[in-house]
């Protein structure tokens, strides 16, 4: 079972219906305001377990320490391979759209990746099987509900990449000295790889990629926040795509 903790990531999970949410828990002194209805609401339709508690019981559960009175347990999220993912995306008709993160140790990086990846539709997230943050209450909080909808597939990154490369998904790493995004062609099928958090992109992992692109910067600024690099990076990708006026029309 797995914990999530505050109103939005409880009543994302609940909506999104991927997986079963068993136990929920509200503050008895929380006022009644919208969400706290529509969670209600959807947990009794889906038949959930529910209890009033004090919220200083709410407190001694919490792991993530701001739970806004609601705590639910849910089944762990649907676990993937790099290559049942593959072949699950190219059934369809558009083009996979990765970004493969080394090391986001900071739980805030990973759940800002996540909230930003489902805003511009990458289909995965890819992350070292051994290191970086876990996707607990903190990286649920902060990605919004995210979580529920964008796969965090765990492994060994240059197994990942295999797969990948012989899909025909090209690799594109962020770091600095590269080619300016906007000059650089993001279209089709793509694999953006994110550096570490402070060290960027290792020399092994540039030397896998088959384009290394840059974020052009003012005000002497070397780099970026992990997380807001690869919202840019998304964003330019989706630009290159025609993506936001495809979005318009439809």
């Amino acid at each position: 079972m797995e914990q999530l903790e505050g109103r939005n990531p409880v009543l994302e999970c609940l909506l999104r219906k991927r997986r079963e949410v068993r136990r929920l828990w509200i503050d008895r002194g929380a006022k009644d305001d919208k969400r706290i209805r529509s969670i209600l609401r959807l947990a009794e339709i889906a038949g959930v377990s529910t209890s009033r508690i004090h919220r200083q019981e709410l407190d001694r559960m919490s792991e993530g320490r701001v739970h806004n009175g609601v705590i639910a347990q849910a089944d762990p999220l649907p676990e993937w391979s790099v290559k049942a993912l593959l072949d699950h995306l190219f059934g369809r008709p558009e083009d996979p759209f990765l970004v493969l993160a080394d090391g986001l140790s900071y739980e805030h990086n990973l759940g800002a990746i996540l909230r930003t990846s489902l805003g511009f539709g990458v289909d995965a997230i890819v992350v070292p099987t051994r290191r970086g943050a876990t996707i607990g209450p903190v990286v649920q909080r902060v990605a919004m509900g995210a979580a529920e909808v964008v796969p965090v597939v765990r492994e060994g990154l240059f197994s990942a990449l295999k797969p990948i490369k012989q899909a025909g998904i090209r690799v594109v790493g962020a770091d600095m000295g590269g080619l300016p995004m906007g000059q650089a062609d993001l279209t089709g099928p793509i694999c953006i790889i994110l550096g570490t958090e402070g060290r960027g992109l290792s020399s092994k992992l540039r030397q896998k990629c088959d384009q290394v692109v840059s974020i052009p910067l003012a005000g002497k600024l070397e780099s970026l926040n992990v997380s807001v690099a690869g919202a840019l990076l998304m964003y330019e990708k989706r630009r290159q795509d025609g993506w936001f006026e495809a979005k318009e029309e439809g």
